[in-house]
């Protein structure tokens, strides 16, 4: 058992090396404070269901790590309650490396970023695959999404941390950024037919 929710990620090596390279008075204020939270708030529910991707962390029983990406549209991520969040598994590749990796080790990790924000979370848990469970399956799945889904992952938090932005680079949704185009468009267009409407009238004053 942790002694805080940090714990999770500071292990004795990583604090003794934080002590040597002189960070571990902030973190240990940071644990004085109680610790990284344990359960999802209304901000972060928000975040993740915002999110149009994700990396899932596994590790084998040997201890060999690997990351998966996830995507979908906003809100493929469900908050099903304060300490879980569900997604449905679509069928890909069928290598089913992390369904072997949670059959062997439940521990698991969420990586969410967010380019247009700039803001990053980090987010430790256990997961596991729920096969043969349609109503599962037919709640996690988006709606109208061209997607076939194969199975469900439901992941319980730990713990999670905030990232700063520092050396996140801006990036923006192509959709979003073609939706901004497409009102500057008509925009000028709308500046097109009101100047050409006042050099009409002007020149019918003429």
């Amino acid at each position: 058992m942790n002694a805080f929710t940090s714990d999770v990620a500071f292990t004795p090596t990583v604090k003794a090396i934080q002590s040597r390279k002189g960070s571990r008075g902030t973190y240990g204020r940071v644990e004085e404070r109680g610790g990284w939270q344990a359960t999802i708030t209304p901000d972060l529910a928000a975040f993740i269901e915002a999110q149009t991707s994700v990396f899932l962390a596994t590790a084998n029983a040997g201890g060999q790590p690997y990351i998966q990406h996830r995507g979908g549209p906003a809100g493929f991520l469900k908050v099903l309650d304060e300490q879980t969040i569900g997604f449905a598994d679509f069928s890909g590749n069928r290598q089913f490396i992390t369904q072997g990796n949670l059959q062997d080790n439940a521990q698991a990790f969420l990586f969410l970023i967010d380019y247009m924000l700039r803001q990053r979370i980090k987010i430790w848990g256990r997961a596991r695959v729920v096969e043969d469970d349609a109503a599962l399956t037919a709640r996690l799945m988006p709606a109208n999404y061209k997607a076939r889904p194969e199975q469900s992952i439901l992941f319980t938090i730990t713990a999670w941390d905030a990232n700063c932005p520092q050396h996140i680079p801006q990036r923006f949704e192509a959709a979003d950024v073609a939706a901004a185009l497409a009102e500057r468009d008509r925009r000028i267009a709308d500046l097109e037919r009101e100047v050409a409407g006042l050099r009409d009238s002007a020149g019918n004053e003429a």
